[in-house]
Formats: C-alpha cells, sequence, structure tokens
C-alpha cells in the first residue's frame, strides 16, 4: 500500500477555477450517483438495505443540493470536479450543436472543456488519483490533463474495461484486478463495477482523490424505495462501507433527480417541439437540440425536460416565446439571454431559445424521430428544474454550521477537503 504523505505547499491547498481546496487528510472519494433524487438513499435505509448510507446521513452531513440545470449528465459531472458552472467550464448538455462546424455532436471530446479539473492541480501538488466512470462518454472529459501512469492516475470505464491500456488509461488488466467482466451497458452491474474497481484501487494503491460516477439505468426505470431501487442501494452501502472503513473520506451527490413523465397509461407525456415549429414556420426552418441525447436510447428514448431552439433569421423571438408558453406543460421558455443568466450557461453554446418542461411532462423534437421501442417500464427523465435537487452527503460532520449558504453538488470537493471535520 503506497504511503499518504503528500508535498505540501507553505498554504497546504491548490487553487482551482476560482476556489481553493486544503490537500487531503484522508484519502477522500466522491461519488455521483447519477439520477439519485432524494428518497433513494431514504428509503433504502428505512428497509434495512443501507446501514453504512443510514449512518452517513444520521451521523457525518447530510444536505440537499442544487444541482446545475440541464439536469443531465455531462453538464454535472463537469460542474462537480472544475468546481464551477456550465458559464466556466463550458459543458452544457450531453449532446449540442457545435457553432464551429454547424453539426450536432456528442459533446464528450476533451477540447470542449474550458477550464481545468481539480485532478491535474491535485496531481502536480503529489496526490495520486483514480477516475472510474460507468459510460465511457465521460472519460476523456474528467481525465484531461492528467499525467497517466501506474502509481500516479487512472482514468477509465467500466464499459469499456476491458481495453485500458497503461497508455490511455495509467492502469491495464482491470478486469482481473477488479475480478468482473465487462457489465452490460444496460445494467446496473455497469454502476457496480465502479465502486468494485474503486474499493480494489483504493486497497492495493490507496489513491488520495477517487472520484466514482455511476449510471442511471436503474433509477431510469424503478421509483426510490421500489424492490430493485433497494437492491440497487443496498450493493452500493457494502462497497461504501468498505471505503469508509479503510479511513476514506466519503462525500455522495449526484447529477441530477429523476421524475415520472409519463400519462395515466404509461405512456411518455410527450410535448414534440419540432413538429410545432415546423406548423408555426415551416418545415425545418427551425432547428430543436435535445441535450440528453446520448447514445444510449433504452434509458430514455432522447426524451428530457431540457431543449434548446435554434430559429431563422427574421423569426420573432418574443412571439415564439407567448405560443410556448401557452402550452400546457412548459415551466420555462427562454431567450438565450435570459436563459444563460437564470442557468449560468454559455452564451456561445445556446440556441435562440431554451426550453424548460414541467415535472411530469419531456420534450421531444418529432414523433417520427424518436424510438421509444426499449422503454419496457412507464419513462422517468430528468433536464428540468424539477430535477434540479440531490443529496449531498458525507460520512464526517461539517467543522462549522453554515446557515443560510446555498448548496450545490459541484461544492462537492470543498466539502471534502475543507468543510469537514
Amino acid at each position: 500500500m503506497a504511503p499518504d504523505t503528500l508535498t505540501r505547499d507553505s498554504s497546504g491547498s491548490v487553487a482551482v477555477n476560482g476556489r481553493s481546496y486544503r490537500l487531503p487528510k484522508n484519502p477522500t472519494v466522491v461519488v455521483c450517483i447519477d439520477g439519485s433524487e432524494p428518497g433513494y438513499i431514504e428509503a433504502a435505509a428505512r428497509a434495512g438495505c443501507a446501514p453504512a448510507l443510514g449512518r452517513m446521513q444520521a451521523q457525518g452531513t447530510n444536505l440537499l443540493a442544487d444541482c446545475v440545470v440541464p439536469s443531465f449528465t455531462n453538464p454535472n459531472n463537469l460542474s462537480i470536479v472544475t468546481g464551477q458552472p456550465p458559464s466556466v467550464h463550458g459543458i452544457c448538455g450531453n449532446y449540442f450543436l457545435d457553432p464551429d462546424s454547424g453539426s450536432e455532436v456528442m459533446m464528450n471530446d476533451p477540447k470542449f472543456l474550458r477550464v481545468e479539473t481539480i485532478f491535474p492541480a491535485l496531481q502536480r501538488a503529489g496526490c495520486r488519483i483514480a477516475v472510474i466512470t460507468a459510460k465511457d462518454k465521460l472519460r476523456g472529459l474528467l481525465g484531461k490533463g492528467l499525467a497517466l501512469a501506474p502509481g500516479k492516475a487512472c482514468s477509465f470505464s467500466s464499459e469499456k474495461s476491458d481495453q485500458a491500456t497503461l497508455a490511455a488509461n495509467g492502469i491495464d488488466k482491470v478486469n482481473a484486478l477488479v475480478g468482473m467482466a465487462v457489465p452490460d451497458v444496460y445494467s446496473a452491474g455497469l454502476s457496480e463495477f465502479v465502486f468494485a474497481a474503486g474499493v480494489r484501487l483504493m486497497q492495493r494503491d490507496r489513491p488520495q482523490i477517487m472520484y466514482l460516477s455511476t449510471t442511471d439505468y436503474i433509477q431510469h426505470k424503478h421509483a426510490p424505495g421500489t424492490p430493485v431501487a433497494n437492491d440497487f442501494y443496498a450493493m452500493m452501502d457494502g462497497y461504501v462501507a468498505q471505503l469508509d472503513a479503510m479511513g476514506c473520506t466519503v462525500v455522495l451527490t449526484a447529477d441530477h433527480g429523476m421524475n415520472a413523465k409519463h400519462d395515466a397509461q404509461g405512456r411518455p407525456d410527450v410535448i414534440y417541439l419540432q413538429d410545432r415549429f415546423d406548423a408555426w414556420l415551416g418545415a425545418g426552418t427551425a432547428r430543436v437540440i435535445l441535450p440528453i441525447t446520448d447514445p444510449y436510447v433504452v434509458h430514455h428514448g432522447a426524451l428530457g425536460s431540457f431543449a434548446v431552439v435554434y430559429l431563422p433569421a427574421g423569426a420573432d423571438r418574443q412571439d415564439m416565446i407567448a405560443r410556448l408558453a401557452a402550452i400546457d406543460g412548459i415551466e420555462a421558455a427562454l431567450t438565450r439571454e435570459q436563459a444563460c443568466a437564470r442557468y449560468e450557461l454559455p452564451a456561445d453554446r445556446m440556441g435562440d431559445l431554451v426550453v424548460v418542461s414541467r415535472r411530469h411532462k419531456v420534450l421531444g423534437t418529432s414523433a417520427a424521430r424518436h424510438d421509444l421501442s426499449g422503454l419496457t417500464e412507464p419513462l422517468r427523465s430528468h433536464g428540468g428544474v424539477s430535477e434540479q435537487k440531490v443529496p449531498l452527503i458525507c460520512n464526517r460532520q461539517l467543522a462549522a454550521a453554515h446557515d443560510g449558504r446555498r448548496w450545490r453538488n459541484f461544492d462537492a470537493f470543498d466539502l471534502a477537503l475543507n468543510l469537514v471535520a
């Protein structure tokens, strides 16, 4: 096992994106539980399935925080690891219209990240770093700037664990180390691999900083307190208990919550925006972008509660906003400027309009463009303000009161390194 000693400067801290972080006294693990709305942990603890998580809430730090909007995976994971909202780091969706190319692309290329994450700064201060994600779409963004090498830093995903190399990931033979095969991408096993790998690496290498990011496959299908959800949190609880027993400071938060988005018959309750704009302005003249879009359509059918609209030249933005606001289920229809001010977004990566739906509604493009065949349970999804509340808990108590503070999920490293005893 590697020693915990670090080479500290006179302040014993590092500065990243305008925030200061003390170097860790103990191995520090921050976990982003994808899609973990408030209620999942509580229900599992009440059912006796998650005693370690229950103790964290009762005896450690138990806070409610706001994630960033759009409440999607990529923007929030990057906010957590940069300590700032998308207006600073630039990642404003899973998917966007790249203004440089004019093409709709996945927002997973590290070139789209505008600032450094906390990890390279802590590595330069002497910390060993481990970053483990469920899906590979996040790995490049989260690992940007790390000097990947055995014993120094590694970054890999469950999804492509069998492809990890020393050169590209700072680690190889991951499956042999963890004792698990590559999990199915549509399974709870994809997240369990993240935890199992984290525990095994903590036992072997004892990194001072570890970031674990799961997938929301279970939360998209199963509400808090249901048997499958409780089983998932029971699995997580066992690994968290092991990290706690090894002396780690452990912080758990989420990238977003989750809500039911279906009608009484169990059908997705969708407002198809592209169809509306085609009727109002002419077919194909406006362009609706859904930032929830990713390759994993079984989860959500690319239906979320946040959309960006590019209007044709000469279109009356206020008229379009009035029409949108009149639709049942629309929570907000905003100009680019209004949306960027309200939701802390980068203006150059937004369309002319931003649309947010209410708690139980989702937004689509055209009805003909969404493949919903993979939705075998009534739709649960996210993206709007209604999925903004997330847990922020730690296995250690706050060192001082912070009355009146608005907690954010991107305060996770501040909490872990600066604010707990």
